[in-house]
């Protein structure tokens, strides 16, 4: 499965952010580095990499990022190792120096759907609430449309921002997706998918495609027309659509441990499963210290701060 933030069309656009990117390859491994700044002073960060297929590679890309961290001036690497099991990574990373970060910055389990068969046996697998609507909802008036307009952006803002209200979440800005649709839409490395009931939106769905995944990243709806669950049928026809493509698997990106229920995505987790599907677990964000006396003043900071806000979050209550 093909990362989309290990894309050329990624790296162009965090290139148009104004960001420094680096890619590096070997025998087994691969990652992609993006440098970015955070009050440790600069950060060389690899989203969902490096991608190793054995200890050894794992081992030869991490020097690699350690190299190129020091050539650079980063204080530190933020890593998200693919191709580690999970259960036994902690102890592996431990060991080589890493410890983890404060968060998580890309999910630590997905959900993925896969397509390379037949769509039937795809649909098969869903919430049978789930089939009826994608095969009757056009009975009601709704259809379904995909641009590669970038100006067409501005539907999935609107609901977004509603959903926002509506939710108290905060989504990313406007400026960043609008940069987002600018860069990916044109080049076809992003879709918006819109449903229409009698030709005005009422929801939308913006996907980023690599080689053979297509990636669900953000969606929302109209509230006014909440009680149809357009965004179920949307979601299906993305799929159907990125089977037509030639594309294997749909990532619905991130989905809360099944232990704990009152986790804040349990309900979206609730929604993506009803798709049918299978979850996949990654070893999570981990920090590789360069400068140590920085690293080591970043982390006091860092908890002297977290400390500051619960006491006056106890004092508050």
């Amino acid at each position: 499965m093909e990362y989309f933030l290990h894309t050329k069309a990624w790296e162009d656009f965090q290139k148009s952010l104004g960001r420094h990117v680096h890619r590096q390859s070997g025998p087994g491994w691969s990652f992609l580095a993006i440098e970015e700044k955070n009050p440790a002073g600069k950060v060389l960060y690899a989203p969902y990499g490096p991608v190793a297929g054995s200890i050894e590679a794992f081992d030869a890309a991490l020097a690699a990022l350690r190299g190129l961290a020091k050539s650079c001036g980063a204080v530190f690497v933020r890593i998200e190792p693919v191709g580690l099991d999970p259960e036994s990574a902690p102890g592996t990373l431990r060991s080589r120096g890493l410890q983890p970060a404060p968060v998580n910055q890309q999910p630590e389990l997905s959900w993925i759907v896969d397509l390379d068969r037949d769509f039937k046996e795809v649909l098969a697998e869903m919430k049978p609430a789930n089939r009826n609507l994608y095969r009757n909802i056009h009975k009601k008036g709704v259809t379904f449309r995909a641009t590669h307009d970038p100006e067409d952006i501005r539907v999935l803002l609107n609901f977004l921002h509603m959903t926002a209200r509506r939710n108290g979440f905060k989504p990313q800005s406007d400026e960043y997706l609008t940069q987002v649709a600018q860069s990916l839409m044109p080049a076809g490395a992003a879709t918006l998918f819109i449903a229409d009931l009698h030709g005005g939106p009422v929801a939308a769905a913006l996907a980023y495609d690599s080689a053979d995944t297509r990636t669900y990243a953000h969606a929302a709806m109209d509230d006014t027309h909440r009680k149809l669950s357009a965004g179920i049928p949307l979601l299906v026809t993305l799929m159907a659509d990125a089977q037509e493509k030639g594309l294997k698997h749909v990532d619905l990106w991130g989905v809360a441990p099944a232990d704990q229920p009152d986790h804040k995505w349990a309900g979206f987790t609730a929604f993506k499963k009803s798709f049918g599907g299978r979850q996949i677990a990654y070893p999570g964000t981990w920090d590789l210290p360069v400068n140590r006396p920085r690293y080591a003043a970043y982390q006091l900071a860092r908890k002297l701060r977290d400390g500051i806000k619960s006491l006056l979050k106890r004092s508050a209550s």
